[in-house]
């Protein structure tokens, strides 16, 4: 009878108020500065109309645009493409060949999977938010902050203080893009998602990120993102009907 007064007697735990809105600020705010750079082994999962395609890769990525994707096979490295805000480059080893082709969303889409132009996928690889928030708002029912520029508006979702959800809309309302961030990880600095999935609905594409052992903010050479050919090597142009390699 004592127990059953006791258990009677308790209220439940009140809910976990959210995070104040500063703290969310502050806390994104710091991200922008710490996340400049990020190395670091994957699998990358790509599902879309064409089929479903499982890589392993080793990813260098350095704001503001400048990306390096290694796809490894049982052999070695199979492909390498870099991408910065002038150029997106696809080297295939076993046949010695080099396509450059503009930095543009559709190229990355082509050789990558990543229907984004390298600074957006810049910032996708390293966790951040498509856009900085801008004249952020706060929802009393969620811990949202929405920002917008040119009429797309980005909803970010929170959940104990971290990230954990992107919905950005067109200025029409349509859903351009959904970002998932899950399985955060104490990395030395801060808290990092070791799993990043982006959905495109007008392209009916999901890309899924894996991360093994990511290292942040330290220093890359600018010649990481930089393909040079060899003495055999033939330089081809990756135009519109050229059928490149995929990473």
């Amino acid at each position: 009878m004592l127990e059953l007064a006791g258990c009677a007697a308790r209220t439940p735990a009140p809910p976990v108020a959210p995070a104040p809105l500063n703290d969310l600020m502050a806390a994104l705010n710091d991200r922008e500065r710490q996340l400049t750079t990020l190395q670091s082994d994957a699998v990358m999962e790509y599902s879309g109309s064409d089929g479903h395609l499982k890589v392993r890769e080793q990813l260098t990525v350095a704001r503001p645009a400048s990306l390096r994707v290694e796809a490894e096979s049982a052999l070695g490295v199979a492909l390498v493409v870099t991408a910065n805000a002038n150029e997106i480059a696809v080297f295939d080893p076993g046949r010695d060949t080099l396509a450059r082709g503009a930095a543009s969303a559709a190229t990355l889409e082509r050789v990558a999977h990543i229907p984004m132009r390298p600074e957006e996928a810049v910032r996708l690889l390293l966790a951040l938010p498509p856009n900085p928030p801008d004249a952020p708002v706060f929802s009393d029912h969620e811990t949202v902050l929405t920002t917008g520029a040119d009429g797309v508006r980005d909803e970010l979702f929170f959940s104990e203080g971290n990230l954990a959800e992107v919905r950005e809309t067109s200025a029409s309302g349509a859903l351009l893009l959904t970002v998932a961030y899950r399985d955060y990880r104490d990395i030395g600095s801060l808290l990092f998602p070791c799993t990043i999935e982006a959905t495109f609905p007008a392209e009916a594409t999901t890309i899924r990120v894996r991360y093994g052992s990511p290292l942040i903010d330290l220093p890359v050479a600018q010649s990481t993102f930089v393909l040079s050919p060899g003495p055999r090597t033939r330089e081809i142009s990756l135009g519109r009907n050229d059928a490149p390699p995929h990473a």
